[in-house]
């Protein structure tokens, strides 16, 4: 019986180190990046503006970091709340989705401290100003490998935004995943942005800084399915008790887009007029989305062409999608 609890003890003790050996392993060499850049982003008017179309139009980091009014179709962004952060993204929202993680506040209130290289780094390689990895629901994952000139285009936008004060709570991570999330970001690869005139990768490029994946690819077990890219399918919980699911954007002609004209599907984006839907609530039980309509609509009719001519290359997945349907109570 005194062998038995010594050999118990042992055990436990050899238990104890190697965890705690794992945690400060985790802690000492991760997350693996450099130290931030030394980036001084100068302010041009060029830089501006193509700052403020990717902010507001392709990357719609305006999205997530604002308040939306999801009492109108789409969730319009509420004027005067961009970049103030504070959006709950959790398991009510989205089944399956395990933490709870807030957006942060972006705007000069937050961010007047940080140098241009360490928002240049939480951008492109997920670590913040404290040396803290990001969540990836942040899709830094994505935007480590877009055009150097975009992202400081984008850093000079969000230098301009409005100081809004704004305390979000702490996000909120359970074992093993808080330690785990340290081995998710790494170091950037920045590749130049794609000429237009090769309106495919142009395309690709495109739809990576829209993040179009995250929303439209199945997930299994907590990862996407690469056999079903853009073909639908997430769920998404609304107000009313409502789900919504992401449509099949692949070219598949009964299930997807296969039979959209490039004029139809750019017409489905410029047809939504922001301004109406700012100003028009939804009745009970009409169709909403989490697609934000209203920033996409914002994109150049060349630079939506660009992504149909994109998605009529990846590999067409037959997924019929029922999109918005009352939850069963």
């Amino acid at each position: 019986m005194k062998l038995f609890k010594k050999i118990l003890l042992v055990t436990i003790i050899l238990i104890f180190v190697g965890v705690t050996g794992l945690f400060i392993y985790l802690y000492t060499i991760f997350p693996k990046v450099e130290a931030a850049p030394d980036i001084n982003v100068e302010l041009r008017p060029e830089r501006l503006e193509r700052g403020k179309y990717l902010f507001n139009a392709v990357m719609a980091c305006v999205d997530c970091h604002s308040e939306r009014d999801f009492t109108k179709f789409s969730g319009p962004v509420i004027p005067g709340t961009e970049g103030k952060g504070g959006m709950k993204f959790s398991g009510e929202e989205m089944p399956g989705f395990p933490e709870t993680i807030y957006a942060p506040n972006i705007t000069p209130a937050k961010l007047g401290n940080w140098t241009d290289g360490e928002i240049f780094r939480a951008i492109t390689e997920g670590v913040s100003k404290d040396g803290r990895p990001l969540f990836p629901l942040m899709p830094y994952t994505e935007y480590r490998t877009m055009d150097k000139e975009d992202i400081l285009s984008v850093i000079s936008y969000v230098r301009s935004l409005k100081a809004i004060e704004n305390e979000v709570p702490e996000r909120e991570l359970d074992f093993p995943l808080n330690f785990l999330v340290r081995t998710i970001p790494m170091p950037s690869e920045l590749q130049p942005k794609p000429d237009k005139s090769d309106i495919v990768k142009y395309g690709e490029y495109l739809m990576k800084g829209a993040v179009c994946n995250d929303c439209h690819t199945p997930m299994t077990d907590g990862k996407f399915d690469k056999e079903k890219m853009f073909s639908g399918g997430q769920e998404f919980m609304l107000p009313g008790n409502t789900i919504l699911r992401t449509a099949n954007l692949t070219p598949d002609n009964e299930t997807g887009i296969g039979t959209w004209s490039k004029e139809f599907f750019i017409s489905r984006f410029k047809s939504i007029d922001a301004e109406k839907i700012h100003n028009t609530p939804l009745k009970e039980g009409e169709f909403q989305t989490v697609m934000p309509w209203t920033m996409y609509s914002k994109m150049t009719e060349e630079d939506l062409g660009a992504i149909y001519e994109y998605l009529r290359t990846v590999k067409p997945v037959k997924n019929q999608v029922k999109k918005f349907e009352v939850a069963k109570k």
